[in-house]
C-alpha cells in the first residue's frame, strides 16, 4: 500500500496502527487499529477535533480498547508475532479518505480525512463508538472548517499547522477578561504611546526596547487589560493581544523545518484574522 499522498501525522498513524496490532496480538491491521492509532496522537487533528466538538478522547480511547480487546488473538505456531495483513475494510476505508480529500479539495490524504472515512462506515465497532458518542459527519466537518481557519492540505505538514497561534500563544485580552492580569501602575505614558503608534494608518508598529525586567510586558498587559475596559480608540475596540511563545515553539519541532512551518503558519493566521489581532 503506498502512503506518498499521506501526510506525515497520517503516515503516523498508519505506522502506529501496525504497533498496535502487535501489542493486542492480532495478526490483521483493522480499522479499529487504526481509529485507536488517531486517538494516540496527543497532538494530532482527531484529537483537536474531538475537544472542539467536546467529546471525551480519554473515554472514546478506552471504548476502542475495549473493542479490540474482546477481538480473537491469532496463535502463530513456531514463534514470532507472524506476517502482518491489511484487511479489506482498512483497504476499502483508505480509500474513502481519497475521496474525502478530493471532496474538501486537498492534495494530501491527512488524519482528518481517514477519521471522517471511518465516521462513513455502517455497522461497524468503530461507526457505533462515533455513534455513541454522538460524533456526526455534519459535527465534523463543521470542526475541520474551524481547525484549519481556511487552509488546505497543501503539503506532508499541513496538521502541523493547524491553530498555531493557539497552541503557542497567549491571549492577554482574553486573560483580562479573565481578570488574571495583574493591575499595571505608573505606565499610563508608555501605554498611551503605544496607543497612538497603533492608532496611525502607517508605520504602526510599536516596538519596546529595554532591559530585562524593566516593565515592557506589563505595558502589553496594560494595553490587553484596556481594550478590555474599551478604554481605547474605535479602531482598537474588540481585537485581540496575543504573546506568541517562540520558545515553546522551537522546543516542540520534532521534524526538519517545522518551526518555519509554524512562524510562518502563525503569520499567515494573524493575516487571515484581518487586524483583529
Amino acid at each position: 500500500m503506498r502512503f506518498d499522498r499521506f501526510t506525515e501525522r497520517a503516515q503516523d498513524a498508519a505506522a502506529r496502527a501496525y504497533e498496535i496490532v502487535q501489542r493486542y496480538g492480532h495478526t490483521q491491521v483493522d480499522t479499529e487499529h487504526l481509529f485507536l492509532a488517531l486517538l494516540e496522537q496527543n497532538d494530532g487533528a482527531v484529537p483537536q477535533l474531538l475537544d472542539h466538538l467536546n467529546v471525551d478522547v480519554a473515554a472514546m480511547q478506552s471504548r476502542v480498547d475495549e473493542e479490540l480487546k474482546s477481538s480473537p488473538k491469532v496463535a502463530v505456531y513456531g514463534g514470532g508475532v507472524g506476517q502482518i495483513f491489511y484487511t479489506p475494510r482498512i483497504r476499502t476505508v483508505l480509500e474513502l479518505a481519497q475521496g474525502e480529500a478530493n471532496r474538501l479539495k486537498d492534495e494530501f490524504i491527512s488524519t482528518e480525512h481517514i477519521f471522517l472515512a471511518i465516521l462513513s462506515e455502517r455497522n461497524t465497532p468503530s461507526a457505533r463508538i462515533l455513534q455513541e458518542f454522538a460524533v456526526s459527519r455534519e459535527r465534523v466537518l463543521e470542526g475541520i472548517k474551524s481547525l484549519r481557519g481556511g487552509q488546505r492540505v497543501t503539503d506532508r505538514q499541513a496538521e502541523s499547522r493547524y491553530r498555531t497561534l493557539e497552541k503557542f500563544s497567549r491571549d492577554l485580552t482574553q486573560l483580562a477578561v479573565e481578570g488574571k492580569l495583574d493591575p499595571v501602575i505608573g505606565r499610563d505614558q508608555e501605554i498611551l504611546r503605544v496607543i497612538q503608534v497603533l492608532s496611525r494608518r502607517t508605520k504602526n508598529n510599536p516596538v519596546l526596547i529595554g532591559d530585562a525586567g524593566v516593565g515592557k510586558t506589563a505595558i502589553v498587559e496594560g494595553l490587553a487589560q484596556k481594550i478590555n475596559e474599551n478604554d481605547v480608540p474605535e479602531n482598537l475596540l474588540n481585537k485581540r493581544v496575543v504573546s506568541l511563545d517562540l520558545g515553546a515553539m522551537i522546543a516542540g519541532s520534532r521534524f526538519r523545518g517545522e518551526f518555519e512551518e509554524r512562524l510562518k503558519a502563525a503569520m499567515e493566521e494573524i493575516q487571515r484574522a484581518q487586524g483583529e489581532i
